[in-house]
This record gives C-alpha cells, structure tokens and sequence, in this order.
C-alpha cells in the first residue's frame, strides 16, 4: 500500500524536540510581532506608604511606569509597545515579567508574575491558550520570587496582547465598573488555570548521555594527540535546562561522548506554571564559547493531567532524542540553529537520559528553603532496565524508484543512506564508542558497517546503498535507473523497549486518521472543502451529535458549523494525545549523498514504521511502500530554492524486534527474488542486499488536463503564461503553454505509453503510484519559474475490466496546489491507468474531436469533460477607482476586458479618467458554454487595459473571480419552499441574485400576517413594539413625577431631561452593549466594535468592488505583498444565468431590457454630495514619542480637500476623545475614498503618521442597507436626539417602497401602519419643545417599520441604524498589524435634496466642578507607636492626612493630637478639595505638566478616590505612618454607627457589604477603618468622618472655610488635659511622676550613690594615711 507521506512537500511529519518548533517551521516570518502590555492599576500592594513603580520586562527589554505618591493602590493606564524581529519560535520562549518595586532606591518590594510569551500566530496551532492572543482588564497575582512563604503580595490590573500581522484586537466593550473591580473572577490566568496558585518545585535530573557526535576534526584530534600523547573524546559537554525565564546547569564533564551525571536541577515556580515548555539543551564546553549539541523542549501539558484522575508533570526516567545539525563535523556549521531547537532537526546528534518530577510545596513548613534560585544537586543513579528491557530492533528498507533528482546534481554518482540513530553513518558519523561499560550496555561498539561479518554468522549491517549515475528524465530532472534491480539496506540496533507506548500513540493516530476520511466523505480533500460547502458527510454529523452528548452540551448543537467545530476540536484533541512525549527509539533519517555531499533528507518517524502483530498498533507505514519526497536541511530548504523537488523516492521500510522479523518482506510488491550477500556459509536468515523482480506489468497512463484556476503571478503583469508538466515513475509530459492568464483551460489528454510497473497485478489496482503534477511558469529568457505543485492517483483499470460506469469514464476532480507551504490555486484533472492488454488495440478509444487548428494536441475526451449548456453572462460596468500609474504614465483612457471561457464582452471606453472614471453604458452581456456542475465553472477574468496612442493597449491590472457561485441567478422554484425561496425577490430589488442578505431563513417569513389577531404568536415584531411602549409609559412616568414604579435604574439614569446630551447616549450604548436589549431610559445608539463594512457585507448588495493585481507575488512572505500589488479597483457586479429566463421576469411591469437583470440600478452619473464625518475618539494608539506617549490630531482627506485639525492636538495622550465633526463637500465618483488619519504633533521636525483608515463612501451612498444616514431609534424634533435626516421616517418608507415595489404603506387608525403583508403598531403622538402641547403624527409608526425593514418579503434587508463604528488605524509601515482604533460615523446628505440641519454635537464634555468637603471628626482604637521616655507609656501623637487620588500635591493635614493614650483622637478638622469630574466616566480630571521641561498641560483621567492616613507625629525623626483607608468615591462602603460596630471587615470583604456613591448621596458621615496592608492586613485605628459633595455653584453660595476656620467654623475639639500637661505645668507633672511611681526607686538610688561616694573617698585617702602610719609621721 502506498500513503503520500505528506500532502504538502514542505510539511513536517516529525515530533518529538521539533513538534513546538513545526508551529513555526516553514512559516513565513510574520513580520515582527508587537507585544502591548497596558498596565492600569494596582491594589491591595503589601506595604506601608509606599511610592509603587511597575517594571514590564518582554524577553530583555525593560520599561518602566510613572511612580506613584504614598499608595497601596496607584492608578497607572500606561500603554507599553514592544516590538520584536524575530522568528515566532524564539518568540516562543520570551517571557514577559511584570514586577513591582518600591520607588526609593528601587527596592524589590514584591511581586511579580511571569508569564510565557503568549503568541500564537496561526489558528491551527496546538491548542492556542488564549483567545484572541489577548487578556483584557484581568489581574495579575504578584507574588515575590525571594520568599515563598510569604504568600500573595498584591494585584496588579493589566491588558496583555500579542499581535501578529493582521490580527485585529477585539476589545471588549467596558462592562460596567463593577464587574472587573471583582479581582477574584477576572484573575489573569488562562481557563482552566486555577487561582489559588501553590508553590511547586520541579525536579530534572540529569543522569546520562550517549551517541554524542564528534565535535572537533580529526585534525584537532591529532594535534591533541601529538601535544598532550593522549587520545581523549574531543567533546565536553553539559547539560543546561530553562524554564519560565530561568537556566540551570549541570557540571561538565571532560572528553567524554558517554558522559555520567547524576545530577538534579531544581526549579521553584508556581503551579500551574504560565510557561508551558521546558528546554533541555546538551552543551559542549569550550574555552571561546559554549555550543549547543541538542535540544529538546518538554511540553507540560503532554505529561501531566488535570482531570479528575489526574496527575502532576511526570517524565521518565527516559530517554530523549535529540536531533539537530548533520554528525560530520565541520568548522563553521551552516546549520548550527538546528542544534538549538530552531526548525527541523536533520540528523541525530545524541539522546539523553533523564526525569522530570513536580512536588508541591507546603509553604506553611518552616523547614522550607524559601529561596527560588536554580539549585543544582547529585542525584542517585538509576539501574540500566529502568527505562525497559534492552532489545534487539532490526530495520529493514528497499529503494523501489527514486525519480524526480534536482539536475544540479545529476552528474555525479549517487547513492541513499539511512540511519537510526548514530547507527548507519558511514565514516566518522559516531564518537567512536570506547570501552567497556557502555559497548557491553549498548552494544553499540559494533563498528560492523560493511566489514565481513563474524565467524559465527552474525549479521553485518548495510546502511547505504551502492552509488549510481542517474539518467535524464526531461531538462529539470533526473531519475536513478532502478529498474528490475531494487537496492536495500539493513540495520540492527538495540534500544529500550518501550514499543508498547508507541503502539498507543499509533491506535490513537489510526482513530484520528479514521475521522478525518470520514470527514471527507470519500474523495473529497479535507474539512476544508466540508467546511466550504457545508457538505460534511453523515458519518461526521453523527459523531458530532454524539460528541455534543457526552460532552452534556446543553443546547443542542444548532448550526453545521458547531457541530464541524466541535469535531475539529475532538481531532484536535486526539492528535495531541497521541503525540508520545517518551519515545525511545530515534526516528530514521534517508540521506541522498552525492559525490560524499550530503544533499537531502527525509525524516521518518520510528513509530510509524513499527511492526506489531496487532493490526491496530502497527506504524501506518509500517511494511509499505511510501512515497517520500526529500528536502534539503535547515534554512536551504526554505524560499523558492527549497520548493524544487529534490527526490521523489517509492521505498519500503519495516521496523520491529529482531526475533520478530520473520515477515519484514511481507508488505512489498510480489514477484521478486532476493540476492543476499555471497559468502561461504549461506545462511538461509539472511536479509537480501537487493531484490531482483521477474514480474513487470505494463500500462498506459491518460491524464486529462482540463483546467486550472486562482494560480501564482509569476511575471511582473500579475499575469503568468502556465504550462504543466506531468511525472508518472521516470517519465514526463508537458502540457501547452497558455499565455497571460492565471486560469488556464488547457483541456489535454496526455498519454504515457509503455508505463512498467513491478509486482503483481492486483497490488496496482489497489493502489498505484502517485501522479506528480508541477505547473511552471514559461519565460522567453532564462528557464521557467516553479509555481505549484500537487499530487494525484490515478483510477486503475486492469486487462480484464470493463470500460465502463460507475469507475470510467473517471470524473474530473480538483486538486488543491502547493507552493511551499502556501497554497497556489486548484487543478482540475483527472487521471487513468489503463493495463495494456496482449493486444493493445483492446485498449478503450481515444475519441474525441482531434483539433485541427491544434496541431497533434489531443483534447480531454467527452465522456470525461463536464457537460455544458449555455449561459448568458451579464455584466454591470459602474466605474474604476484609484488607478496607479503603469510605467509612469497616467492610466487616461482604460477599458475593462471581461473574460470566462474563452468568450467575453469589452466595456465602453471610458474617454477621461480623470473626469469621471464611470462608464457611460452600464450593462453588457455575452453568450457562453458552462458546465452544468457549478463546481466544476471557469474563473471570470476581469483585465483592465489604457488606450494609449496609435492603437496601443498597455494592460493596467488584472481580477480572477474564481467561484461565479454567488453570482449564479436561480430563478424561484414556485412548488419548493427552498432556501433560495428569495432569490427572485432579490433580483427585483435593483439588485443581483445575491443570497447572502436573504439566506437568513425567509423561508419560515412567507407570509406572517400581523392584521386583526391583537398577540401574533410566532413573530419577532411585537416584542420591539412593546418595548416601544413600554418607553413611552416610562416617559410618562416620568412626567407624572416621582417614577414610583420606574424601578431604581430610571431614577439613576436620568437625572434630568436637560442633563441629557450626546454622550449620555453614547455612555448608555456601551453599557447596553453587554446586556444585549436591554432597555434603558436614555435612548441608545449602536455601537459597533468593528467597522460597518464588516457587519454589512462590505456594502456589496448590489455594487462589488474587484481589486486589480498587477506585478509578480513577492516569494519571501506571500501574504505581504498583496496589498502593494493592488493598481486599483474595478466596480460593477454580474449575474449568470441559464439561457433562456422564465417569462414571468421579463414580463414585469417596468422591465427595462437594456438593464436585463440589473433592474432598477441607479444612474452613476457624477453626483455632489455633503459628507459629515464625526469623530469620537481613538483607543490604543500606538505610542509616537519617546516617552511612550503620543500628541495626537485628526486629518482627513477626500479628493482634493485635505483638512489637517493641527492646532486641536491632545498633549500626550493615547486614548484621546476628539469629540469633533467636520463637512465636506464631494463629487462621486471622483472623490469617494474617505481617508481619516490620526497624526502625532512634534513641535520640532514634521508629524507622524500614527495610523489611518480608509472608507469607501460611493458604496455606502448606493446600498440599499442605506447607509447614508443611520436610523435612530426614535423619532423627536427637538433636543440632544433630534432627527438628523433631511427626510422624514414616512418619507423614506414611502420611497423604499416605491422603489422595491412593495405594497404600501397603509396608515390607519389606531395607530398601525401595513406594509405589504406586514401589521406594524406604535405611538401616533409627538410634542413640542416645552411639552406643553402633542399633535398626531405618523413618523413613530413609520421610524417602526423602517427598524425591520428585514422583515419585509422581497424588498426586506437591515437598515444601517444610527451608530458609532470602530476602525482600526493601519500603518503602511508595519502592514497589517493594528496601531489602534477610532470611533467615528460618517453621515451623507445629496446637495439636491434640502439641506440637513446643523451637526449634532459631540464635543467632549467639560469636566463638572466640584467640591469636597471632609470634615474629620475624631479617631479610635489609633495603634500606639511611642514609648515614654520616663514613663514607659505607649502613647501616639496622631494627625490625619487625606487627599484625592492624582492631586498628591495638595495632601491636607489636621493639627496633632499630642500625646493619646487610648488611641483617640479628637480633630473637627475641615479639607477642602475642588475638582473637576466627569459624570459619564466617573474619572476625574487632572491637567498638569508632566515636567518642568513639558511645552504644555497633559490630560490625565483617573478614578475618584479619597485617601485618608493616620500618622503619628515625631518632633525630630520622620513621621511614623500607621494606617490608612481608600475610599472610591463611586462605590465605598457605608460608615459604621458607632466605633464599635465599624471593622476590619469593611475593607476586607467590600462584596458583601452595602456601597454608596457620594454622587448620589451627597453627604454621608460614619466610621471607617484605618489597615496597614501587610503581609496580613492589620488594623490600625478607625475615623469618624463626614464626606459632603457640593457642585462649585452650591460651594460659592455656602462657602465653608478650611481646617476650623470662618466661614462656617467648627468648634474647638475637646481634647483631655493630659494630652498638654507638658507644657501646662512641667514641675507638676514632675512632682506626679516621681511622688507615684518611682519614689522607691529614687531613695534606691539615692542610697547607693551615697555609698559609691564614700568607697570613692575611702579609696582616695587610703594611701596618705598609710604613709603618715608607716613613716609615724
């Protein structure tokens, strides 16, 4: 049986140390990935006033936030870009660390969190861990690495995103504060990771290595020798291990290939770790720098579980393969990365013995080395069966063809190698192994390669096969003349046997693999196409349902898509699994040597060839034949020179244990005899050298060529001129060659006479050979370009088959084409083998119309080409836009060419592009043969050409529509309720047959009729309608004041009607935007978190927009370049259909035959119009100045006005509200390309450009999804939500009608309105500007009907509402990766019609003045910090200080209270702080320099917090910080009564506890407790408090003064006698102190002073009196 090894030449078929690095193998290198960390606040930070600053460190580089004043929780919003230029697998293993630290010298003061670089550049990555490569508003857990008992030491709110090319951040719209202040549920952790983090440290022990290759020449080696006269190993290697940002190493040891360590590297981390691989490296010391000799990375999620039965990271003891750069040693290795873990490995280089275990640590035992520094430990050794019992394998492989040989390399012998391990290399592959213990372990020391043999018979390997001198197959390849004669080779190593792992891993493949054939259904290549035309076949869905039930899914999987989704989860899952991260035996390696150069590898996994009796165990090819295509090494084997084939080789390969190896021949095509080596004793067990086949059958190959599609643009027109080259075992054709086009119909027969095959006859039919099919690009000079390539098999008829259904004639079928490892376009083929019976004229006819014009080319047969029928194709010729100079000139008179099956139709000369680039005749048609498969339809070509002088045509660019399907015309089925039901109403609209606006089930829609029944049961419009009145009762309510039922929410939202503004509506929006519907009491807009085009189809209902490509596609990245080949766009659109159409279309009123299916289209002559661009505000721009800031301001550009909002710019800021609209004037088509850029303002040197984004308004001016205006969602004429249409509601539904010929509207009493077969109710009052008094009006009912407008049949489709659009601004510098988004609307207003009003304003709302007023009454229970110098009293000296978040400069302190001795104290002390306040944003406002050296004020926003501090006083030392308290202003918890009832409680728990605002309450007063934030929070005293909010008017009219004085003073405190005895009366104080306490103490010291005198005198005058006694003086 053959099995294409891989699809795509490039992919990867490995695993093991290479299975992270294929993510990122063969990749184009995206360019640059950014990572952008945006850290907003801190809270609950361990420590005692401190000043926080946060370090954000990617990989090596640093940056640094502002430092915040005396806070436990600063307020930061800093945005920080990082961007990198490297390959996404070193991206990989960056970590990004966030650390906080004190600001004062920058001491550690704790926490921080590492996190493994989160990018997933591709969606079919393993189980990418985050969504959208982002978290958003989560929290961070900081915890310090030097102390692990220390638990956590604070939160810190951050956004983390990795953005590739063309990714685009989706933010979530801000949910209510609320939700994210929940620190516990929005931890930063991916799912499934839990919150309680434990410490854990993770052991690696190192035991042994072996199979280290050489790593010096043999020169070296005997220069050593002749200097030191020793012969040593010439490598000394260690081995270094990281994870989560740190390294470990184990000692060296010296010249050694089998070195011994017994070492274990312990890492401390916490568990789950965020860093999910481990790197294990082999190192060879050296005095001038270390080299890596191997890497393997360990995933943890493929050794550990997190189930119930579940288990920690568990690995080994075992042995890893290590595979890297090839084992001969040269100086400078080319292929050096390959050693490091970067890309494939191509060759073994050496494998490594060691476990991995994780013990979760207690941290509570004191016992624990705290400590998380790497340490490096000896470990015991472990005995040699650990890893299993050591077999003997035998490896088996015979060469059936090798075709397809580079001709680079064609002209010199060649010949294959295999090996296993650092078995099979011939000379010097190996360290030579020396001596005992490890050549009697392994062994390994059999240097047996091709010498004679032992004397008891004992079999010698053969590893490589005989050179031989290719032939020429045609000018680019060659093929190795393995007729009757097949090479092989064989191998007997010993490894540990671990097969049984391996078998698993296999069954779990073949369950895989099985899942995948049944999701094509047969021949079908792939999901993808399933996915494409939802064509997925029954057995899938099946296991879809199923899966949905035991995964206890609760609503039932609806859609097609869940249930593929779910299934391409389980697979993916599955494939995970069986990835074997413990496998013992080395995958093999096939060499092509050329000339002793190694050329091209192919790397084969061992477990896939492994033999087992059991059928399910056994490799998938195992004993088959395979097709491999080999690939140069490393970085050679990317780009254009790594696409061409190398060798293409048929070869057979069985693995399995030596006593088992009675079958290794079973699997090979039959008829063969063997030719084993001839010595004196000719065992009978011997493997063969060679294999020599007697039987051969003989075929004839037909491969129908009939067309190609969507192919590379090779030549510098965008255009190539394509042929295709067809190889079957060692011959080759080629098809004609079609000049400038990307869709080719070659429609050939090519016949491949006197095709031999070997083995028996029943083995062809089941599986034959593969088919290679290499489509090449034809240039006049030079030799022709690689565009593709693609594999097929043919269908098999033998001698004594009948020609006939349901096998032959074969079908057509597409194949998919690869270029490296992009795709390249489809073929459309189909392939025969025909046996040549004994008389080959029995041979099925070639019939068919030989062409005669076409010389001797042979067409594809009619049986085999698809059936045709007529088509008439209409195209509708708008205009072109934007057409780039070619060979710089200006495109002046272009024409557009329409092309498809080698019929078409030319437009109308468009006389002077600049004038106006639209076609005077809009619709053209033409007549064409199609295949009734719609599958099976040509592509549309679309080529744009200037008329230059003379008659001269220059092509300008070029368009392939390559699916007609959505412009295929169904006409309606009258009896079927089909899905494409609508299709005829769709046409009628003035539009095309476009299904897309009307596949949203209008089948169930037919006709609903909501006339007399008052509830229409089953219909979406009555619950709109009821929400409307629901409003109007809530207006009611709320002018019959109080709102008594309105329910708090009302009250809360609407605090005045006169309040109300633009933002009010844009605030409520966003709220509602996470509580879909739901109602509120402002009025709401939309707001679309991604651009209107997006969420409309791009405004292509009617009007398409085809770019046109010009230029070659760039080879090193072939998505980049697609923007810089785009030369300009055509509009128009088509419509196919089957001639000729049913009457009943063309019978219609008002049926215009010029316009054929295009009825009713508009007329595209030039047409002025007011363009209204509002700008609300930008998000996450890109930071421009050195200081991680931007300056930013708005300019916009339309045609020929060009507006630059200069002197308007926002210092330093980067979410800046603009708040601004601005109105141009135009003319379509001319100036339809809305440009709107954000730049960053230098006050030196000119600006840049940040981002900008481009809209196109002629699309929208002409959709019927009318998107010139957005509707509102209520009709008033007066206040911040008049109606900004010059038209009216009913005037618009009158027009729609009109013009989509429905039936309407019918406006009765009651106030219902009837729109075709629809009943629609609403409100029919409105009222003037004071509310005084109403009219009747029908603008509600209409405005009602026009909000679902979708459900009306036939004309129906969803009116863009009034919205706010979010686009996000590109760069053309770093293509495709977002620099930030911009909120904006774009309004359109005809100049014929009558001018709109004034612009709605927008304009950011100035901050309101407030002012605060904290009186502090008294405290309690303050902590005692002083001790009494003669008392030994505990007393404090306490005063409060307090402030408002971000205005540290205006801290406020009370007077002292001296001296308490109970922790009271007693203030009546005022502060009073003014601020500015947004309500809206609930932030309040600060403008300030930045530095002295700021040219002007920065904007800041931030939360409305109150700290207040208790501080104990000190006259000569610092003040003694205690305690303090944090107060949201928004959301606090209510005061405690009394002293008693306040606790620590009130800070700890907030959720639990009642919150009040002091924007609602205006005034609260109560306890609150002062905490010192430790490592646990302590308290450290309690204040009595009054907070009272006035606005800046009610403060100027009852002033108060600050501290206790006029006006409104408050009284003096009371405060007791003790805390002044000082200095009241000193001597008294004096007199208490002694007289109480210490008298006794005093005549105690008293007494012996007296004493000490006395022996002092004693002492002085003893030595006279001896002298007056001695002498008797």
């Amino acid at each position: 049986m053959k099995t294409l090894q891989n699809q795509k030449p490039g992919g990867d078929g490995s695993q093991g140390a290479a299975s992270d690095a294929a993510l990122a193998r063969g990749r184009p290198m995206n360019p640059s990935p950014q990572v952008s960390v945006t850290i907003i606040e801190a809270r609950q930070l361990v420590g005692l006033n401190m000043d926080p600053v946060v370090c954000v460190e990617v990989g090596e580089e640093k940056k640094y936030t502002s430092m915040k004043e005396s806070t436990n929780c600063p307020y930061y919003n800093e945005y920080f870009v990082f961007d990198f230029h490297v390959p996404p697998d070193v991206m990989f293993d960056k970590i990004i660390k966030l650390s906080v630290s004190e600001h004062l010298l920058m001491i550690f003061l704790g926490g921080s969190v590492r996190i493994s670089a989160v990018l997933r550049s591709d969606s079919d990555c393993l189980v990418p861990w985050l969504p959208e490569h982002q978290f958003y508003h989560k929290w961070a857990i900081l915890s310090d690495p030097e102390d692990l008992t220390a638990g956590l030491k604070g939160y810190l709110k951050c956004d983390i995103a990795v953005v590739g090319k063309g990714d685009n951040i989706k933010t979530p719209h801000k949910a209510n504060e609320t939700d994210e202040d929940d620190i516990e549920g929005n931890l930063l952790l991916p799912d499934g990771v839990p919150p309680e983090r434990q410490w854990a440290r993770f052991y690696i022990k190192i035991y042994r290595a072996e199979g280290l290759p050489r790593m010096n020449t043999s020169i070296m080696a005997n220069v050593k020798k002749a200097l030191i006269g020793e012969n040593k190993d010439l490598v000394d290697p260690y081995v270094q291990v990281v994870f989560a940002g740190q390294k470990g190493k184990t000692s060296v040891q010296k010249s050694s290939y089998e070195p011994l360590w017994n070492e274990q590297i312990i890492f401390t981390e916490m568990f789950p770790p965020l860093c999910k691989r481990i790197k294990v490296q082999i190192r060879d010391s050296d005095k001038v720098n270390d080299v890596a000799i191997g890497t393997h990375f360990i995933d943890l999620r493929k050794i550990s579980n997190e189930g119930d039965k579940g288990y920690l990271p568990t690995f080994g003891p075992a042995w890893v393969n290590m595979y890297g750069s090839t084992r001969n040693y040269t100086l400078m290795d080319e292929h050096q990365e390959l050693n490091e873990g970067l890309g494939e490995g191509v060759s073994f280089r050496a494998r490594l013995l060691m476990s991995l275990a994780v013990e979760i640590l207690d941290t509570s035992n004191p016992e624990i080395n705290s400590s998380t520094e790497v340490q490096v430990e000896q470990a015991t050794s472990v005995a040699d069966n650990c890893t299993g019992k050591m077999e003997e394998f035998f490896l088996f492989g015979a060469f059936l063809e090798a075709t397809m040989i580079d001709r680079k390399i064609g002209d010199k012998p060649i010949n294959f190698e295999v090996t296993i391990g650092w078995l099979g290399f011939g000379e010097g592959g190996f360290g030579a192994f020396t001596g005992g213990n490890a050549g009697s372990r392994a062994k390994s020391s059999c240097p047996l390669f091709h010498d004679e043999g032992g004397e008891d018979g004992e079999m010698v390997s053969v590893s490589s096969s005989q050179p031989m001198k290719p032939l020429v197959t045609d000018r680019n390849y060659f093929h190795l003349p393995y007729f009757e004669k097949k090479p092989c080779i064989y191998i007997k190593s010993w490894w540990q046997d671990q097969r049984r792992r391996l078998y698993n891993a296999n069954i779990m493949d073949k369950i895989a693999d099985k899942l995948v054939s049944a999701g094509r259904g047969g021949r079908q290549p792939g999901l993808e196409l399933a996915m494409r035309h939802f064509q997925a076949p029954r057995a899938f869905l099946q296991l879809a349902t199923k899966l949905g039930q035991t995964a206890g899914l609760s609503n039932p999987l609806n859609t097609m898509k869940d249930k593929l989704k779910l299934v391409q989860n389980f697979l993916q899952k599955l494939r995970f699994l069986a990835d074997e991260p413990q496998h013992t035996i080395p995958d093999i390696f096939i060499w092509m040597i050329s000339n002793n150069k190694r050329i091209a590898y192919a790397r084969i996994p061992s477990k896939d060839i492994l033999y087992s009796i059991v059928d399910e165990e056994m490799g998938k090819d195992c004993a088959k034949v395979k097709t491999v295509f080999l690939k140069l090494p490393g970085k050679r084997g990317f780009g254009p020179a790594g696409w061409t084939v190398q060798a293409k080789m048929e070869i057979y390969l069985w693995l399995g244990l030596n006593k088992q190896r009675k079958d290794f021949l079973s699997g090979l095509p039959c008829g063969f005899e063997e030719k084993k080596i001839a010595r004196g004793q000719n065992l009978p067990s011997f493997p063969p050298i060679s294999l020599l086949y007697t039987k051969k059958q003989v075929f004839q190959l037909r491969a129908h060529m009939y067309q190609a599609r969507s192919l590379f643009a090779a030549d510098s027109s965008g255009l190539s001129d394509p042929f295709a080259r067809v190889f079957f075992t060692s011959q080759s054709q080629c098809t004609e060659v079609l000049n400038e086009t990307l869709c080719p119909t070659w429609d050939q027969l090519l016949v491949f006479d006197n095709v031999e095959l070997y083995g028996e006859a029943h083995e062809m039919r089941d599986d034959p050979p593969i088919i290679v099919i290499e489509i090449y690009d034809q240039d006049t000079v030079g030799k022709a370009d690689f565009m593709g390539r693609t594999f097929a098999k043919p269908v098999v008829k033998m001698s004594d088959e009948q020609y006939c259904p349901p096998r032959f004639p074969p079908q057509l079928e597409y194949y998919q084409i690869y270029r490296g490892n992009s795709t390249a376009g489809d073929l459309l083929a189909a392939f025969e083998l025909l046996q040549v019976p004994t008389t080959p004229s029995d041979l099925p006819p070639i019939d068919g119309p030989t062409d005669m014009d076409r010389g001797p080319i042979l067409p594809v047969p009619l049986g085999i080409r698809p059936v045709l029928s007529k088509y008439r194709v209409e195209i509708l010729f708008w205009g072109l836009r934007d057409l780039k100079r070619v060979n710089l000139a200006q495109v002046d008179r272009p024409r557009v060419d329409i092309e498809c099956a080698g019929k078409g139709v030319q437009s109308a000369l468009i006389q002077n592009y600049k004038k106006n680039p639209n076609f005077s005749t809009l619709v053209k048609w033409f007549e064409v043969d199609l295949p009734e498969n719609e599958l099976l339809h040509p592509p549309l070509n679309i080529r744009v050409v200037d008329c230059r002088a003379f008659g001269r045509y220059t092509l300008v660019g070029s368009h392939a529509v390559s699916s007609l399907r959505k412009f295929i015309y169904r006409p309606p089925d009258k009896k079927a309720q089909h899905w494409n039901m609508t299709a005829k109403e769709a046409t009628q609209t003035g539009g095309l047959c476009l299904l897309m606006c009307f596949t949203r089930l209008l089948c169930t829609s037919r006709d609903i009729l909501f006339s007399s029944d008052p509830s229409p049961s089953l219909s979406l419009l009555p619950l709109s309608l009821q929400s409307e009145e629901e409003k109007e009762k809530k207006k009611k309510k709320k002018k019959g004041g109080g709102g008594g039922g309105g329910g708090e929410e009302v009250e809360e939202e609407e605090p005045d009607e006169s309040m109300l503004d633009w933002w009010s509506k844009y605030f409520a929006s966003i709220e509602t935007m996470k509580e879909v519907g739901a109602e509120q009491g402002g009025e709401t807009r939309k707001v679309f978190n991604k651009e209107l085009e997006a969420e409309f189809d791009n405004f292509e209902d009617w009007l398409h927009t085809f770019n046109l490509l010009r230029g070659k596609i760039g080879d090193n990245d072939d998505n980049a370049t697609e923007e810089e080949r785009i030369v300009g766009r055509f509009k128009g659109s088509m419509c196919v259909y089957k001639v000729p159409l049913p009457d009943d279309i063309t019978k219609e009123a008002g049926y215009d035959p010029n316009f054929g299916m295009f009825q009713g289209i508009p007329s595209n002559d030039p047409i002025n119009v007011l363009v209204r661009v509002y700008i609300v505000r930008a998000t996450d721009l890109h930071p421009a100045d050195i200081n991680g800031k931007a300056d930013p301001y708005i300019a916009i550009k339309l045609g020929k006005t060009d507006i630059k909002d200069k002197e308007n710019y926002i210092s330093k800021q980067l979410n800046p509200v603009f708040g601004k609209s601005f109105d141009i004037e135009a003319t379509f088509p001319m100036e339809s390309m809305l440009t709107v850029a954000v730049y960053d303002w230098d006050l030196v040197g000119t600006d840049d450009l940040i981002g900008e984004t481009k809209i196109d308004l002629e699309n929208r001016y002409y959709s019927k999804h009318r998107a010139t205006c957005g509707v509102s969602q209520t009709y008033s004429i007066h206040g911040y939500n008049v109606w900004r249409d010059p038209m009216k509601p009913s005037q618009i539904l009158s027009k729609l009608c009109k013009e989509g010929k429905v039936d309407g509207p019918h406006f009765g009493p009651g106030g219902r309105v009837k729109v075709a077969n629809r009943v629609f109710t609403g409100p029919t009052e409105i009222e003037d500007e004071n509310g005084t008094c109403t009219w009747v009006t029908d603008e509600h009912l209409a405005l009602s009907v026009l909000r679902h407008w979708e459900d009306i049949p036939r004309a129906g489709c969803k009116l863009v509402p009034e919205h706010v659009e979010t686009r996000p601004l590109l760069n053309p510098d770093k293509p495709g990766i977002e620099q930030g988004r911009l909120e904006m609307w774009v309004d359109m207003f005809p100049m014929d019609m009558p001018a709109p009003g004034p612009a709605t304003d927008i304009s950011p709302r100035k901050p309101k003045k407030y002012e605060l007023r904290v009186i502090v009454w008294n405290t309690d229970e303050v902590i005692l910090e002083d001790d009494d110098y003669f008392t030994g009293e505990k007393s404090s000296d306490i005063f409060v200080r307090g402030w408002l978040k971000g205005q540290q400069e205006d801290k406020q302190d009370t007077d002292v209270h001296y001296h308490s001795l109970t922790g009271e104290g007693n203030f009546n002390w005022r502060y009073i702080f003014p601020f500015d306040y947004l309500m809206a944003e609930e932030k309040i406002v600060i403008s300030k320099k930045e530095s002295m050296f700021s040219w002007d004020e920065t904007e800041y926003k931030i939360p409305a917090r109150l700290t207040l501090q208790v501080w104990d006083a000190d006259h000569f030392s610092a003040d003694d910080f205690l305690g303090a308290i944090e107060l949201d202003l928004n959301r606090f918890p209510r005061g405690a009564k009394t002293s008693k009832q306040c606790s620590l409680e009130m800070v700890t728990n907030e959720a639990e506890l009642p919150m009040v605002s002091i924007f609602k309450q205006k005034r609260v007063k109560g306890w609150w407790p002062f905490v010192a934030r430790d490592e646990n929070d302590e308290l450290e005293g309690k204040v009595e408090a009054e907070l009272h909010l006035l606005t800046a008017e009610e403060a100027e009219k009852s002033p108060a003064g600050l501290a206790r004085n006029e006006p409104d003073p408050l009284e003096k405190p009371n405060r007791p006698d003790t805390s002044f005895i000082w200095f009241l009366n000193p001597l008294k104080s004096i007199k208490y102190l002694i007289c109480t306490r210490y008298k006794w103490l005093i005549i105690k010291i008293v007494l012996a002073l007296l004493l000490l005198i006395m022996v002092a005198l004693f002492l002085y005058s003893m030595p006279g009196y001896m002298v007056k006694k001695l002498l008797g003086a």
